[in-house]
């Protein structure tokens, strides 16, 4: 790795170095990558509209093909976390991108259902299997110390590229899906060509090890971690399921007010997240992971007393606030939990958290919305506290993990 970093740049003031210095140059050359892949991803929040639409598909025909794309992002993370430690981070990475632009294309120009289906399969298999091959780098490339604040900075850049690419997709769409399908698949070979070229295999040599998933599940430690995961994962994954469906549906706000006061959680990310990750990074992880969690679940909890926009905002802030104090410190506590061998596949199960919670969200969510928004957000809020519950009664063997040299990534 080279040893040159932000920190040694003359150009930078300190309160600017304070917050982006210190970190190797390859990693840098990641977060270029993630948010260059983020500004182009613009097909997948449009998905619905595009296959309803555009392809003319009924909505129940829409949601088989939604669920076609969830059931290859359950084994995408498996199937990464084994090649991320055994073929390399760096190929795994550019392979995936370079096989999400193949797959975006085809599904962008495919017409019969069981073309847009098989290629719907293939994008959720192969979108995500940057995560954990990304994750591993960053632990591979920073010290532990720093590890929450580049993770953090990551977290930023995603939701920074994100947000733009959103907003700049809802325009292009206006124009044609078609736009939407190259840019995302331009961004992705971006995003491969910049990681192959500029940051270099860390993948341990000498100490590839063979097998699955079965020494990751042996650890109790992270399986009681990937649950704690899952619940943080489900409360949040209501922002893109039941969220719009209750405020619309139920509150009766407008597309519009809706759209406007979710505009501020990314504002608030966008501003707040960077000026206070050095900050959280030096705080015990487990006892801030909790207090993230319960905020969120206390923010969203009070969702169900919203009646207008402007309750609707003061959720969405408390809930935010809840979303940046997180940031950053699960990919941190995965890099000290692995060994350098295995990281590739402990980030593959916590990545699988996700994937699972994405496709639970709407199932669990749906029922309970249908008996009200108290039973459906109250529930959500207990998912959220029960989950830093959970977070705390594993600090101690998280901190003893840590803090044991044998146990240590290399």
């Amino acid at each position: 790795m080279s040893s040159a970093t932000v920190e040694k740049s003359p150009f930078l003031p300190p309160f600017l170095k304070s917050k982006v210095g210190g970190l190797p140059r390859p990693f840098w050359a990641l977060w270029g990558g993630t948010l260059v892949n983020r500004l182009g991803t613009m097909v997948m929040p449009f998905t619905g509209v595009y296959l309803t639409q555009t392809r003319g598909l009924s909505v129940s025909t829409a949601g088989l093909v939604m669920g076609a794309f969830g059931a290859g992002s359950l084994l995408s993370q498996f199937i990464a976390g084994v090649l991320t430690d055994r073929i390399g981070r760096r190929a795994t990475l550019s392979g995936g991108m370079l096989a999400t632009a193949a797959a975006m294309l085809a599904l962008g120009y495919s017409i019969s259902l069981p073309a847009i289906l098989a290629s719907m399969f293939v994008l959720g298999l192969v979108i995500d299997v940057y995560r954990p091959a990304s994750n591993a780098l960053v632990a591979d490339l920073v010290s532990p110390e720093e590890r929450p604040r580049a993770y953090g900075l990551l977290f930023w850049g995603i939701n920074l590229g994100y947000a733009v690419g959103m907003t700049a997709g809802g325009w292009l769409a206006g124009l044609g899906f078609v736009w939407l399908f190259w840019i995302d698949a331009l961004s992705s070979v971006v995003f491969a060509v910049l990681v192959w070229r500029a940051v270099p295999e860390t993948r341990p040599a000498g100490r590839q090890s063979a097998g699955g998933f079965g020494m990751v599940l042996r650890d109790r430690v992270m399986v009681g971690f990937t649950l704690v995961a899952l619940g943080n994962a489900l409360v949040y994954s209501q922002t893109m399921t039941m969220l719009p469906v209750a405020m619309t549906g139920v509150v009766k706000l407008s597309p519009g007010e809706y759209g406007l006061a979710m505009a501020l959680n990314g504002v608030l990310i966008v501003v707040v997240q960077p000026l206070v990750s050095g900050w959280l990074g030096r705080r015990d992880p487990a006892r801030t992971f909790a207090l993230g969690l319960a905020v969120m679940g206390a923010g969203f909890a009070m969702t169900a007393f919203v009646t207008n926009t402007l309750g609707l905002t003061a959720t969405i802030a408390v809930w935010t606030a809840g979303e940046i104090i997180t940031a950053g410190i699960p990919g941190a506590v995965v890099a000290a939990l692995a060994p350098a061998e295995l990281r590739g596949r402990y980030s593959g199960l916590f990545g699988f958290a996700w994937s699972l919670a994405a496709v639970l969200a709407p199932l669990i969510g749906g029922p309970l919305l249908e008996l009200g928004t108290r039973p459906l957000w109250f529930t959500i809020g207990a998912v959220g506290a029960a989950s830093a519950i959970g977070m705390l009664l594993l600090g101690p063997a998280i901190r003893r993990r840590d803090a044991e040299p044998a146990l240590q990534p290399s």
